[in-house]
């Protein structure tokens, strides 16, 4: 067995099919289009996303309601202030620093909220702090650092 001895599998290879070669080649005249219609004209084959053959598209029947604000919209990642007991007193806590302890996923934007309870003192940094988180913080005796 060698490289040059290798076939593909018996029936896995097909002919292309050749059209458009005269009435006797079976595939003339048409060239396997049908006759008339959008599918048969050369470059007309396909649609926009969305077309319904002239229909009203689904999209502009649905009516839209509300406001949508996406563009802007701000994702936070967002950690328990209980969580952070696991840090050494006097530490100071980063989103780099978070996301080496593996309690967010990126360090874009972290938010702190209240859940748990903070025995030791640190300084926090991060994006935004909810209120009882704060409050929890400055009780232990640390301090907070809003960071963009």
């Amino acid at each position: 067995m060698g490289l040059d001895n290798l076939k593909p599998a018996k029936g896995s290879k097909h002919r292309k099919k050749v059209v458009g070669r005269g009435v006797g080649s079976g595939h003339g005249r048409t060239s396997t289009r049908g006759c008339k219609g959008q599918k048969s004209r050369s470059g007309d084959g396909s649609k926009k996303i969305g077309f319904e053959g002239g229909q009203t598209p689904v999209f502009r029947r649905v009516p839209k309601r509300g406001f949508s604000n996406n563009q802007f919209r701000r994702e936070y990642e967002i950690v328990n202030v209980g969580k952070l007991d696991k840090f050494e007193t006097g530490a100071e806590i980063t989103p780099a620093s978070l996301k080496d302890a593996g309690f967010v996923a990126k360090t874009k934007l972290v938010k702190i909220l209240g859940g748990g309870d903070v025995k030791k003192s640190f300084t926090v940094r991060a994006a935004a702090f909810s209120k009882s988180a704060l409050d929890k913080i400055k009780a232990a005796g640390g301090k907070t650092e809003i960071v963009k």
